[in-house]
Order: structure tokens, then sequence, then C-alpha cells
């Protein structure tokens, strides 16, 4: 295919022809048929894993790249959440895992073929559906009346039209026991004991029941369960499981929830105006993109530190990380077919594409270590490769202080007259303070003297009714032996 015809400009908004910029165009395909979001895309021994949603009734698949081509297909029970690499073992030779979430279940893959399948453990049922279905069991309630109870309660029933189809749906299933199952809504991995890049790696849950849990990475049970108020929807973590670490989770209402090693239970709160598109870690600074247009910069501790405005909605965010000149930026995959990138809310760069782009991933793919791949809206694939050469460098004129900030004022030098009278001030503090404070309590006393006298005397030209808001003003004027009055 074509390479394709983006552009890119740097953040003092010039400009830039192919010569000039960042990024080498090396693919793009309008029609890869590729449908998926940045939390599906992954990096795997130099290929490019993709869960794929399959839209328009299509089945959701796995597909694996190498280079701008499909390798392989493979069908998914359910649409996956979520794609992440990961070492499980520190033996030799080190052979990153990948881990897919679909549904309830976590699918491990080594040497992309299938190893271990994780399941979410099941949920109690309600009592309430229990005792129900075992009434109908025993033939104590009829169906009609066993599915008015159930849709009374807020349960879930087939609806059937036919009584005898709603009679055949009870016999067929009274016998079975309930099953109550969650589904993952978003993983992670958490580093175990080692922050080194080839350590062993926790996968960290997050599900629909509102709750995280992190797997050992040998057995894959459950190390440990935390509850959040909310359905969580984007995890950051930083440090090691077995040390000390910090677990950022964004959910569904709105909030974004900060828990430490210990506690079961958030430490912190983040408080959004408005709905949560993107979590991104850059260092110890939480970025947030939100349905508002606009990036937001967080402590651990949930201080707000700066915004960012965006020209357009927020598609899809992920980090950019270049290890040689040891760079971490965000970028933000915007609705007018901008890819922004900032290093906390200076502008680096942006560039430009056919479509609006859904999902982002960057890493070493293939020979390069710094590539850029984008999906579009449409099903497109775009792949651009960072020049050996290219240093971003903060834009000057669109955030940031202004330029008179860093002006300095010509202040003039202190007179002998301002030092004596800043030690009287010093010196007389107290007495100065309590001569203002009588002398504003006997304004005061006096300007409500002469308000009541007025009112007393009518000589207010103000109405006193509120329903009545009338004001006359007279004025009267003098010509030799006549006089004038003027209402």
């Amino acid at each position: 295919m074509a390479a394709a015809s983006s552009s890119d400009y740097d953040g003092c908004g010039a400009e830039s022809n192919e010569a000039n910029s960042k990024w080498l165009d090396a693919h793009y395909d309008p029609m890869a048929n590729i449908h998926t979001f940045s939390a599906c895309l992954a990096i795997l021994s130099l290929q490019l894993v993709v869960g794929d949603l399959g839209p328009g009734g299509q089945q959701p698949r796995l597909k694996v790249l190498k280079g701008p081509l499909v390798m392989t297909e493979s069908p998914l029970p359910a649409l996956p959440a979520a794609a992440a690499t990961f070492l499980m073992e520190q033996h030799e030779p080190q052979t990153p895992a990948l881990a897919l979430a679909s549904g309830p279940c976590v699918y491990v893959y080594k040497n992309l073929r299938p190893y271990f399948k994780f399941s979410l453990p099941q949920l109690p049922p309600n009592p309430l559906e229990q005792d129900l279905w075992n009434q109908a069991k025993e033939d104590r309630i009829d169906p009609l009346t066993l599915k008015e109870m159930l849709e009374k309660a807020a349960f879930p029933f087939i609806p059937l039209l036919e009584l005898s189809e709603m009679e055949a749906f009870v016999n067929q299933h009274k016998s079975n026991s309930i099953k109550r199952q969650t589904v993952i809504t978003t993983m992670t991995t958490l580093k175990k004991n080692l922050a080194d890049e080839d350590a062993v790696s926790c996968l960290v849950l997050g599900t629909e029941n509102k709750e995280l849990l992190v797997l050992d990475p040998e057995a894959f049970t459950i190390l440990a369960k935390m509850s959040l108020p909310s359905v969580p929807v984007f995890l950051e973590v930083s440090g090691q499981f077995d040390v000390e670490f910090r677990l950022a989770a964004a959910c569904r209402n709105g909030n974004i929830y900060i828990l430490r090693r210990d506690s079961k239970h958030p430490k912190y709160c983040i408080e959004l105006s408005a709905q949560p598109v993107g979590l991104i870690r850059v260092h110890k600074v939480l970025v947030v993109g939100s349905t508002q247009d606009s990036l937001h910069g967080f402590t651990h501790k949930g201080k707000k530190l700066w915004t960012v405005q965006m020209p357009a909605a927020i598609l899809t965010m992920n980090l950019l990380e270049q290890h040689s000149r040891g760079l971490q930026a965000v970028m933000a995959g915007l609705a007018n077919g901008e890819v922004r990138i900032y290093r906390d809310k200076a502008l680096l760069n942006v560039i430009h594409t056919p479509d609006a782009v859904t999902s982002l991933c960057f890493g070493r793919y293939g020979r390069e270590d710094n590539t850029l791949i984008m999906t579009t809206r449409g099903g497109g694939l775009i792949i651009k490769i960072l020049k050996r050469t290219a240093v971003f460098v903060e834009g000057g004129g669109e955030v940031g202080p202004p330029p008179a900030q860093a002006m300095k004022l010509n202040v003039p030098r202190k007179t002998r007259l301002y030092v004596d009278q800043t030690l009287r001030e010093r010196e007389a503090g107290t007495a100065m303070h309590r001569a203002f404070q009588t002398d504003l309590y006997l304004l005061r006393l006096r300007a409500a003297r002469a308000y009541l006298q007025a009112l007393e005397s009518s000589l207010s030209p103000v109405s006193a009714t509120a329903r009545e808001p009338l004001k006359l003003h007279a004025v009267q004027e003098r010509r030799g032996l006549s006089h004038h009055s003027y209402f």
C-alpha cells in the first residue's frame, strides 16, 4: 500500500514537510479491517497482537501481524477487554507471554500458542432468585408467576410470548444450578519483586463486580483482592507487588481511586467533572483524559497540577516512551484526525492522519525501536517510525505561562522614608489596627444615624417599599427673582 499522506508539525505550530518531519511513513492500509482500541494492542516478540472487536456482527478475533501483514487469526468466544505482555518466570530463555482478557477469562499464550486459561471465580447467587427457582423446581409456583416475580425483582428472564414456550423453558432449566458470573473490564501488569524491565510481572484485573484482582504469574492464583465503589475501566500501577505499589483505577462513576499495597479499599479519591476516556501515568503524574475534551494532570494524592484543553474530543490515549532519550509523553488521538503528543502540559508534536485514530501503540516493532502503530475508525492501519535524529521541543506559544511573566520588573530602590515607615508599622502594628477598627466602627455608626434621621424626617429620595420603586431627584435653580424646580 502507499505511504500515509499524513503530516506533522511541532509545538511551535509551523508546518513541516516530509524532510523536516520527525516521523517516517512506513505503511498505510485504509482497508486493513482492524477495529480495536489501545488496550487491546500489544507488541510481542516483534509481532503485533490485536484483539479485534469484529464489527458488523462479525465474531471477535485474535490477529497476529508481522510487519503490515496479518499472519494468523483465531476466533474469540467474547469481546476482548485488554491485552498485555509479561514475563511469567526467570528461567532462560526468557520468553514473554501474552495475556488476553475476554469475557470472564484470561487466555495466556506462550510462543503465540494457548498455554493457560484463567477463569474468574463465580459469585454467590442472589438468595431471592435462588428461592424462586427452588419453588419452581418443586412445582410450587407456575412459570407465569415465576416470570412476573423475577421481572419485579429486576432479575433477567428470557421473555417468551407463548405460555407453552415459557413452560418448556422453565422445565428445561429449573433443575440446573444458578450461576452468577462476572466479566473482566480492564487489565494491566505489575512487577512482582524487581523493577527491572525483564522482571517477572503479575496480572492485575478489574471486574464488573467492582473488584481488583492480582494474579500470581506462575500458578495464576489470586494473590490480593481489593474492592472499589464503582466498576473500573482504566488501570495504572507503579512499584512492585512484594515491596510497595500504588494502583490508580478510573471508574464509571467519574472518579479515580488510589490504592496502596496494604489497603483493601481506596486511600485517595480524585473526583472528575466528566467521565474519563483514558488514564496514563507519566513518571509521578497521572494524566487523565475526559469527555470535556481536556487533559488533566494529578498527583497520586489527588492534587490537580494542570489542565490542557483539546480542539476536539479525545478518542484514545497511550504512553510514548523513548528509552534512548529518556522521554515519556502522552499520546492523545482526537476526533478531528489529530494525534497530539504532550509532555506534561507542553505540546511536543501533532500528527495529522487521514481518519480519526481509535487506538495507539508505541514501542519496538520489527527492527525499529521507536515505532508508532495506529488504527483508524474505518479499520485502517497506519505505521510510523520515529527518526533517530528526531528531538521533541516544547512549544512556546500554545501552553504555559505568558512571556511577560519572565520579564524583570523595574522596582524602585527603597528610600529612607519607606524604611522608617516600615519599622514604625512593625513596632506599632497592634495599635494601628485597633485605631483603624475604631474609625471603621465610627464611620458605620455615623452612616446608620444619618440614614435613620433621613427616614424619620422623610428626606430619603428612595422609595420605602419594594413594590413602588419610585425615586425622586429635585433640582432648584434661581434666575434673578424667579425660582424653577425640576423633578
